[in-house]
């Protein structure tokens, strides 16, 4: 297959790096597949991205909200038109099945044009006095709002920042991954002809030099970053307190099987949730904390239900699973692996005895496939059971009751998704009250969120300033109110 040739935009035009210097991307599910060459920006270049975007941001701003709507609505149509192919990209790039590739091709255009209907709904406020004057709040764009995006869903993860930043009148200098920057022109692409103006938005590829140049930009007024923990807490160290910030990160998040719950149900959403993108989900189960009455029971069916999925290229036929999307990324996955076995945990399925599926015959030898892997007698305070390891490998635990399940739901950093599993829904809702956690779901996958719902964490999962996705505050963070005083 062809190499698609990536560039940064600048002032309206697709350009190379001020350097010159050029990266590829591979297909993670056959590295002999180059998919794009992309610029290896620098800081030179995230200077003339954001002097772009600073030198034209208000002429989008001064649009009404109209103008703006119609633009994200067009877009919207784009991507649907584009459909087949976008989905085909997100697959060799990514690395994606195509099931899940065409849901967040079909959820993209979706978000798009609910913030189209957000760019109407934002408005201030009047407020009574006893004066005779008139008092109101005016709702304005920030400014220039820095997109910080990660891989694992190159299109919906960016729309949900630049849908409502655009929607808001700002202007945006957006950073894709460098793992899939293709994904990212092509979202940016259709804003354009959907008639974004060319002053409203930059786009610069690149790494870490990249992301800390636009980071210690003064000219920069917001930041939005989805990604590691790591990474967003070394933006918070590095921002003055005046900036905005918006940080999504990591998470361990746990699920909750109590005694009465129906086990086959539980099987297949925990399933669904640890091993759906190669568990390359924010959201993924990691954590299985589970009722000692039904522990070898649920492990039984979990094995059997992840034991049965097939890994492979995404675009094959009978795939559960894809590929990791970098061989670094198999690396630190395979290394949890060994880890825990050094610990003590029992691996169950998966690891460097299962032989279900060889990984290391034919095509796939060319792919950065790992195996679904279980383990139990996880020691609570082992690595496996507080860290983040973004990749298809589960801990089962063993709790003694509800309270025990809360204490060891809670016996992390990151608090992003928790979920739990029971008839009873009375135990349900003091779960949900209790677990720290900014999502919280019942008899459902810890994954997948409603597009019209906020989307954040507590504890290291998030800065919380500002929820994502939806609601009040989603819009907040990319406006600012002033109070307005006024007599005739």
């Amino acid at each position: 297959m062809t190499a698609r040739t990536v560039r940064n935009l600048v002032d309206g035009e697709w350009v190379e790096s001020l350097s010159g210097r050029t990266r590829e991307r591979r297909n993670p599910a056959d590295t002999r597949d180059v998919v794009s060459t992309f610029p290896e920006s620098d800081a030179k270049d995230a200077h003339s991205a954001v002097s772009a975007v600073a030198a034209g941001w208000e002429a989008w701003a001064d649009t009404g909200p109209e103008q703006r709507a119609q633009v994200l609505e067009a877009a919207a149509s784009v991507l649907e038109g584009q459909r087949d192919s976008l989905i085909a990209d997100l697959v060799r790039e990514e690395g994606k099945t195509r099931a899940e590739a065409t849901m967040e091709v079909s959820r993209t255009p979706l978000n798009l044009r609910f913030y189209a209907g957000e760019a109407m709904r934002t408005a201030g406020v009047t407020l009574p006095t006893g004066d005779g004057s008139l008092v109101f709040t005016m709702r304005a764009p920030v400014g220039v709002v820095a997109a910080i995006t990660p891989w694992n869903f190159p299109l919906n993860i960016p729309s949900r920042k630049l849908g409502p930043a655009l929607a808001a009148g700002n202007g945006v200098v957006f950073k894709p991954s460098d793992v899939t920057p293709l994904l990212g022109q092509r979202l940016v692409d259709a804003l354009l002809e959907g008639g974004l103006p060319a002053g409203a938005i930059s786009v610069l590829h690149g790494g870490a030099e990249v992301a800390a140049a636009l980071v210690a930009d003064d000219r920069v007024d917001a930041i939005t970053f989805t990604g590691s923990t790591g990474v967003g807490e070394a933006i918070h160290r590095a921002v003055p307190a005046s900036r905005r910030t918006q940080l999504e990160m990591g998470g361990k998040n746990p699920v909750v099987v109590l005694e009465d719950a129906d086990l086959d149900r539980a099987a297949a959403l925990i399933v669904k949730g640890a091993f759906g993108l190669a568990g390359q989900a924010c959201t993924g189960t990691s954590r299985v904390l589970v009722h000692d009455a039904v522990h070898d029971a649920l492990v039984e069916r979990v094995a059997a239900r992840a034991q049965a999925l097939r890994v492979g290229p995404g675009m094959a036929d009978a795939v559960d699973m894809g590929p990791l999307a970098t061989e670094r990324q198999k690396e630190l996955v395979l290394g949890h692996v060994a880890r825990a076995i050094d610990d003590g945990a029992r691996l169950v399925i998966g690891g460097p005895g299962d032989d279900s599926q060889d990984l290391a015959a034919g095509d796939l030898a060319h792919g950065h496939f790992v195996r679904p892997t279980l383990f139990t007698d996880v020691d609570p305070a082992s690595a496996l059971a507080t860290e983040e390891v973004f990749g298809p490998v589960l801990a089962v635990l063993r709790v003694r009751s509800m309270d025990h399940a809360l204490e060891l739901a809670d016996a992390t950093r990151f608090g992003l998704s928790a979920g739990i599993v029971t008839a009873d829904i009375a135990r349900a809702m003091t779960f949900a009250r209790k677990v720290t956690a900014g999502l919280v779901k019942i008899n459902q996958s810890t994954t997948g969120q409603a597009m019209n719902a906020p989307f954040g964490g507590l504890k290291d999962s998030s800065t919380q300033t500002s929820k994502e996705q939806a609601g009040d505050s989603m819009m907040a963070f990319y406006t600012v109110d002033k109070t307005v005083y006024l007599s005739a």
